[in-house]
């Protein structure tokens, strides 16, 4: 049976203080470090083995990614990091503590920025001082692709076109990939490959580095895959 992993993160320092990070480049805390590290073992006890490995550009994953690697003694194969990966750009909301931005704009409001679908949260501007396009490791985007502020739709949007073009076809090609992403970006994959509608995937909680495991086989008539089987590996 064929296996396609999906982790998020270990708990970054913005995680532990209950800040939006979106884009927001923020390390791992010291419990994110061994709770990429643990997994790193878990993973290995259960024999899981990897070709290729897809994460974000930004250090919470990429960091995570090393830790599970290096526990597996796959430090050595192919990372591919991606900005179409990153987590949902959260606009002006990040830096901010969440029960501020609760305690101000209330509870639905609050919610529909967290997690709603299609509706965005208050968006920054090209010279904001945050804004990615001023980073280095995203000068090679054009400006008017990279966010100022997303939906979950949006994510969506830069996520799947990215799974089709470049993760599908290891897939098709029998690769074993490990796939380190963020909360909102495991979302997008979640909707896409389990069908799930627009609003029952805002109710989807995704834990720091829980590995989803979707078992599937591959329908070479029509290179597609097939999920058999979905399961969380928690130990």
């Amino acid at each position: 049976m064929k296996k396609l992993v999906i982790i998020r993160h270990g708990e970054s320092i913005w995680n532990k203080k209950n800040i939006f990070t979106g884009w927001r480049d923020i390390k791992l805390s010291k419990k994110g470090i061994k709770e990429a590290r643990k997994v790193g073992k878990i993973l290995k006890k259960k024999k899981f083995n990897f070709d290729i490995a897809y994460t974000s550009l930004l250090n919470r994953a990429i960091h995570t990614t090393w830790e599970i690697l290096y526990k597996l003694n796959l430090i050595w194969i192919k990372i591919k990091k991606t900005w179409h990966l990153n987590e949902r750009h959260y606009g002006k909301l990040q830096g901010c503590k969440k029960n501020e931005i609760l305690k101000k704009y209330g509870k639905k409001k609050f919610q529909e920025w967290r997690r709603s679908y299609k509706i965005n949260p208050p968006k920054i501007n090209k010279n904001d001082k945050w804004f990615p396009g001023k980073e280095k490791k995203y000068l090679n985007i054009k400006k008017y692709k990279i966010p100022k502020g997303e939906s979950l739709l949006d994510t969506y949007n830069r996520v799947i076109p990215y799974f089709k073009k470049k993760i599908y076809k290891n897939i098709i090609k029998k690769k074993k990939i490990l796939i380190v992403a963020h909360g909102n970006s495991i979302r997008a994959l979640m909707k896409y490959i389990e069908n799930i509608s627009d609003n029952n995937i805002e109710n989807y909680e995704i834990d720091t580095t829980v590995p989803l495991i979707y078992e599937y086989n591959i329908n070479y008539n029509n290179n597609k895959i097939n999920i058999i089987n979905k399961y969380y590996l928690k130990k």
